[in-house]
Order: structure tokens, then sequence, then C-alpha cells
């Protein structure tokens, strides 16, 4: 069984910081504004209580989980 892992589209992000805001342990944005997963923070996508609503809060989907 493969764990959940959380992917960012820096494609599609356009920096409104609700991931970092719902889950500050797991995101944070970098030096241009745009979410990032922190070190470790995939690691604690699957158990996290606030990962998936980081996801839907996102306003532009661009926070995906993968995986089972």
């Amino acid at each position: 069984m493969s764990a959940v892992g959380i992917e960012v589209d820096k494609d599609r992000c356009v920096g409104a910081g609700m991931c970092a805001l719902t889950a500050p342990d797991v995101f944070t944005q970098d030096d241009d504004g745009f979410s990032e997963v922190l070190p470790g923070g995939a690691e604690r996508a699957g158990d996290h209580p606030m990962v998936k609503e980081a996801v839907r809060a996102c306003p532009v989907g661009a926070v995906s989980l993968t995986g089972p």
C-alpha cells in the first residue's frame, strides 16, 4: 500500500496562501509568494487533519492529493 502524497501545481498557483493558512506545518509560500510543501510535509499529508481542507480551500485547485 502506497502512502498519500501531496502536490502543488506551480503553474496554476496564484499565491492566495490558503493552504499555508489552513495547514501551516505542511505548506509554506516561497519567496515569490507561491505555495509549496514543506520538507517532510508530504509524509504528514495522509494523517494530517487539515490537509484535505487545504486542498478544498485552494481557489484555483493547485493543491492535490495523490495516491490512495
